[in-house]
């Protein structure tokens, strides 16, 4: 089985997909992680990806989707995949259809996480980590202790700040948002799930939505 994860950022697909992958399973495949793990092994397509990144480009949809390719050839994900930040933009979209295609595979349902703009930029916005431990908070004020009580002082990352989040939801409306219109109009399995609520309960939206 493989499922695309789509969902604005904080959305908390990132968590769920950890926990879908584990009752499936399937392991979870982050574009980064596969990314930087090919770098590491200095694969033919790692090599040419950190060329780009050496020279603080972009890594092309092509290589990237090479390297996508590669992994779910591997043995590690012959029963297939979560798919986590794979797909951004539609040309990603079509490139992964392409790709599927060619090993005999498809994809069998898409998840989209849903949650209000401003509920997003509220709950990242609360959010603070460690300046040692890197660990995230939520509820608790920047430049308090730690409650690890492990010497690290809390902080908010520029990335939480509110106006940054919405710097951040504006490109996933213009890039990533028109990804799921073109999966309906492909006709393919997308589910709707309701991102709001604690983690259990989301987490049984997903399980329903991909049949368990």
């Amino acid at each position: 089985m493989i499922v695309v994860l789509l969902g604005p950022p904080g959305a908390g697909k990132g968590t769920q997909g950890e926990r879908i992958a584990a009752a499936l399973g399937i392991p979870k495949l982050a574009t980064g992680d596969v990314l930087r793990a090919a770098v590491k092994e200095g694969t033919k397509l790692g090599l040419e990806a950190k060329g780009f990144m050496d020279r603080g480009d972009l890594v092309p949809d092509s290589v990237i989707l090479g390297i996508i390719k590669e992994a779910l050839l591997s043995p590690a994900y012959a029963k297939g995949a979560i798919l986590d930040g794979v797909v951004r933009t539609v040309p990603q979209a079509e490139g992964l259809k392409r790709l599927t295609a060619e090993i005999g595979k498809g994809v069998d349902v898409v998840l989209d996480f849903q949650i209000d703009d401003e509920l997003l930029v509220s709950r990242l916005s609360g959010r603070t980590t460690c300046d040692k431990e890197q660990k995230p908070f939520t509820g608790l004020q920047p430049g308090t202790p730690c409650p690890d009580q492990c010497g690290g002082t809390l902080m908010r990352r520029k990335d939480d700040e509110p106006e940054a989040i919405r710097n951040r939801l504006s490109v996933y409306h213009a890039q990533t948002k028109p990804v799921l219109a073109w999966y309906v109009g492909q006709g393919a399995n997308v589910q709707h799930i309701d991102a709001v609520g604690s983690f259990d309960d989301v987490f049984a939206r997903a399980l329903k939505a991909v049949g368990r």
